[in-house]
């Protein structure tokens, strides 16, 4: 047990060189939420030994998330595990990796010079090297022969634009379908550095592929001046055969927002989603639909997935087959299907081993090679990354023998994670709702507990059982104060089924509510939520559910917080770039369309919660980004003007400059949380301090503030316990060991040796004492208190000891008696200058800044008196010491080595 306190007591130690606000390390923070890291762009090498990929994290010099790419070898092995490479670095992204087709080149995109570059590396080591750059930019390189890349680019600048930018005009265009400038696909002969233009469409390229022969290219063109986020006109489509040059317009009735188009490896053909809704006239939500066309009879056809609920995920080729995954609720069914008999075959998708499918999606497949890349997670665990073996039998496609690619977030690794599981019940119309609950950090059954329901956006977005912690959902820092977090997949949500993500149309509000209360309501008949302690938040359709459950139950959550919601759908329809196809999906038309008699559209004022503001009790704290086109700032203005006039709740209105719809600077993601969570720890929680403005924590009336909490009798540190003065002794963390605010003192040490302390040097740290003594004071002290009192074992002292290294400049050493930097060939001169004092260098306990060790402060670890170990070694820094970065000092002498105490809990 000694042992396992003695691992805590250091633990807790390295934690606390990370900042004055140090945790324990299981505990979360903002900034652990922020730094998370993400690998995406995972591509095979050709021999299929190697997975290059992408990973996102954060640079805060920069203010923003960067990528950098890393190479992780299959077949060679470091410490049992694939060895990785970090490939690039710098406050640059790259991305867009692509093996070359010998395997031995990966070429990438940059930041870096615009963005205008194609680079490549060997990977077999090097710099990065520049292999053309493109005056007009490049994006989306993809394969189309072994030294020829498709890319999509604009032209050159017309004379329009180069005039507006000699009169240095800085007007924004906001739309201009005179000056609708095309985007293009283009060919670059790697060898030879010709560029060639493939296409001569009109409009700009919403997306395109290429089959990987060079024969073909199918493209989508946005011809709606918002760039299709207002549904009319609609996109076309083109299938370019590049051998015969001809282009011929595809799939221009019965099918929804056709994309992700990707060539089979045969190039026989291409694999499309589409979507299929009631009103596609407004590319209104639905299910989505997996297609094939086939090249040779110049057709598409649906394929059967047997499956009502359509994709929940995309899919990946796998040769002339497909991966990809069945809408299920909260979770994704994996299936695999190919070409079968002029038909298709489906097969379930089996993983062999441990690895959870709750939320399972195929990256990667090198068909060859039969290998397949995979990310798994679920709302408890945070995403794997695995390579494995493809195998295949009559009904099943096998993963096998799955490996981790690689590890990232190891800063979450130690972090408590919320138990959570998939729940269910009964909302509006009698349906089946389900919902991710995640429980407290401390929960204790039979127990209440706060509630935060936290609500996804859309509205047909979906929560699943996977993991989401985000600076949008920080559902564990919640878990951690103590609340359950309930996320709900309310009516109108994706993936339970074509019926019920349209069933708002035309009803919106009116189920989603139902459903969200009824949930809330279940977990209090169970006994698990507190009915007066919940609060509700939520961003972009989250925040508009957020908004209208305070207002339609205004006494039913203490807190609010929406981030980026509407309030007024008259202004959205003219000011939000989708308004148009959204509101007349939801509301049955545009606000000036005739309906019941009227004028106008009831529906836009029946629906707009800023008519019955006045009914809100709820502190409510607002957020939107100022460049937001989806849900625009001026919403935010209009919510937090009546909240404010009408004067019956709390009300914080922040927006962000320069952010768009989800905000992407570092230091607005921190800012958006930090807020949040002040506002529930004030209005939910209860644990809430003002901060005064005026002090700083760093200030020397913070540091006397915090040296005045500690213990005294008479004027002398410490407690008094039968009479007696013992040393004080401030608890590490929870369950932990405690150690003593300070040194021994002087009038501590008294108390045992049965001798007057120094009147002056009372509260000094007693020095100059044998290993005897000190035995003989803790064996007294021992018997007087009954408790087990000790010196630091010799591994504690090894970790105090690079905790007061930390500190030692700053307290009393030669450097503080010097008045400077002093270097270590000064010492000597120096210490001349010292030889004619009479008297010690010591100074009182506590008189420089004290180190906090989780909750607690201790004192003069880096200075004043060196201190001993129970093994009689010498630890920490004295008045003498000299102390710089590159090394160590010699043993000071007795006069300036005191001890510091720990005690077992």
């Amino acid at each position: 047990m000694k042992r396992f306190f003695s691992f805590l007591f250091i633990a807790c130690f390295f934690i606390s060189l990370q900042s004055a606000h140090a945790q324990d390390n299981t505990q979360w923070s903002v900034k652990d939420v922020i730094n998370q890291e993400r690998a995406s762009s995972l591509q095979f090498s050709p021999d299929g030994n190697s997975v290059v990929w992408a990973k996102r994290y954060p640079d805060r010099e920069k203010d923003r998330f960067v990528y950098d790419l890393y190479l992780t070898r299959l077949d060679v092995t470091e410490d049992g595990k694939p060895k990785t490479v970090h490939l690039t670095r710098g406050s640059d992204s790259d991305y867009n990796p692509l093996f070359s087709r010998d395997g031995e080149t990966i070429y990438f995109l940059s930041s870096r010079d615009k963005g205008n570059t194609l680079w490549a590396m060997s990977i077999y080591g090097g710099e990065p090297y520049k292999v053309y750059t493109f005056d007009t930019g490049i994006s989306d390189p993809q394969w189309m022969g072994d030294d020829l890349l498709a890319f999509e680019s604009e032209e050159g600048k017309t004379l329009y634009e180069k005039e507006l930018e000699e009169a240095e005009d800085n007007t924004v265009v906001v739309e201009d379908t005179a000056h609708f400038k095309p985007s293009r696909v283009y060919s670059f002969n790697l060898k030879t550095k010709d560029i060639t233009r493939l296409t001569d469409n009109r409009y700009p390229i919403g997306e395109f592929a290429a089959s990987s022969d060079g024969k073909y290219l199918v493209t989508s063109h946005i011809r709606s001046p918002g760039y299709g986020a207002d549904a009319n006109p609609k996109s076309t489509y083109y299938l370019w055969n590049l051998e015969e040059d001809n282009k011929q317009q595809i799939l221009a009735e019965g099918y929804q927002t056709p994309g992700n188009f990707t060539f089979r490896e045969d190039n026989k053909g291409f694999y499309f989603v589409s979507v299929q809704s009631s009103d596609p006239q407004w590319n209104g939500a639905g299910i989505t639909l997996l297609h094939h066309y086939n090249l040779k009879e110049n057709a598409p056809e649906q394929i059967p997935l047997d499956w009502d609920w359509g994709l929940g995920s995309g899919f990946d080729i796998s040769g002339n087959a497909v991966f990809a995954g069945l809408a299920n609720g909260t979770t994704v069914k994996p299936i695999y299907i190919e070409p079968y008999n002029n038909g298709w075959r489906k097969r379930e998708v089996q993983v062999n081993g441990s690895v959870r499918l709750s939320s399972f999606s195929v990256l990667d497949v090198n068909y060859k090679e039969d290998k397949v890349a995979f990310v798994t997670s679920d709302a408890s665990t945070p995403p794997k990354y695995y390579a494995a073996e493809l195998g295949h039998n009559r009904t099943t496609a096998v993963i096998k023998d799955a490996r981790e690619l690689f590890e990232i977030n190891t800063h979450l690794k130690d972090k408590t994670k919320a138990k959570t599981e998939v729940v269910t019940w009964t909302g509006a119309m009698d349906d089946e709702i389900t919902g991710i609950l995640y429980y407290p950090h401390d929960y204790q059954e039979g127990r209440s507990y706060p509630l935060v329901v936290t609500i996804h956006g859309g509205p047909s977005g979906v929560d699943t059982d996977s993991w989401g912690e985000s600076w949008t959902d920080f559902n564990n820092i919640m878990n951690q104060k103590g609340a359950f977090v309930l996320m709900p997949n309310y009516h109108g949500s994706s993936n339970h089924g074509q019926e019920f993500v349209e069933s708002i149309k035309g009803h919106y509000y009116e189920y989603e509510l139902p459903d969200i209360v009824a949930g809330v309501e279940m977990l209090v008949d169970q006994g698990k939520v507190d009915p007066d302690s919940m609060g509700v938040k939520g961003w972009s359709n989250g925040a508009i559910l957020t908004t209208m459950l305070t207002v339609q139950y205004p006494d039913m959550f203490k807190v609010a917080a929406p981030g980026a919601g509407d309030v007024n759908w008259s202004s959205d329809y003219g000011t939000c770039a989708f308004g148009v196809q959204f509101d007349q999906s939801y509301f049955g038309g545009a606000p000036w369309d005739n309906t019941d008699g009227k004028i106008y559209n009831t529906a836009y004022i029946q629906k707009s919660p800023l008519f019955e503001m006045e009914k809100v009790r709820t502190p409510t704290i607002i957020f939107h980004g100022s460049e937001d086109r989806a849900v625009p700032r001026d919403q935010g203005w209009e919510y937090y003007r009546a909240l404010e006039q009408i004067g019956e709740a709390p009300v914080r209105f922040l927006w962000f400059p320069d952010q768009p719809h989800g905000l992407q600077k570092i230091t607005h993601q921190t800012r958006k949380m930090e807020e949040e969570i002040k506002w529930f720890d004030r209005y939910l929680f209860g644990t809430y301090e003002a901060e005064n403005e005026a002090f700083k924590e760093d200030s020397p009336l913070a540091e006397l503030l915090k040296k005045e909490k500690a213990s005294k009798v008479d004027g002398y540190y410490g407690i008094a316990q039968n009479d007696v003065l013992l040393p004080e002794m401030v608890l590490i963390a929870k369950d932990s060991i405690s150690i003593s605010r300070f040194e021994l003192t002087n009038a501590q040490y008294a108390a045992y040796a049965d001798k007057a302390a120094i009147e002056q040097q009372g509260n000094y740290p007693v020095t100059g004492l044998t290993m005897e003594d000190i035995s003989g004071y803790i064996t007294w002290l021992n018997e007087q208190t009954g408790e087990t009192y000790r010196l630091p074992t010799e591994e504690e002292a090894k970790r105090l000891h690079k905790l007061a290294k930390k500190s030692a400049k700053n307290e009393n050493t030669l450097n503080y008696w010097a008045g400077y930097d002093i270097t270590l060939d000064e010492v000597d001169e120096f210490r001349q200058k010292m030889e004619g004092l009479n008297r010690s260098l010591l100074k009182e306990a506590g008189s420089f800044s004290a180190v906090k060790v989780g909750s607690a402060y201790i004192y003069d670890l880096g200075g004043n008196a060196a201190e001993i170990s129970a093994e009689g070694n010498i630890y920490g820094y004295s008045a003498v010491s000299f102390v710089d970065d590159r090394g160590d000092v010699s043993r000071p002498a007795a006069a300036y080595i005191g001890f510091r105490l720990v005690k077992d809990n």
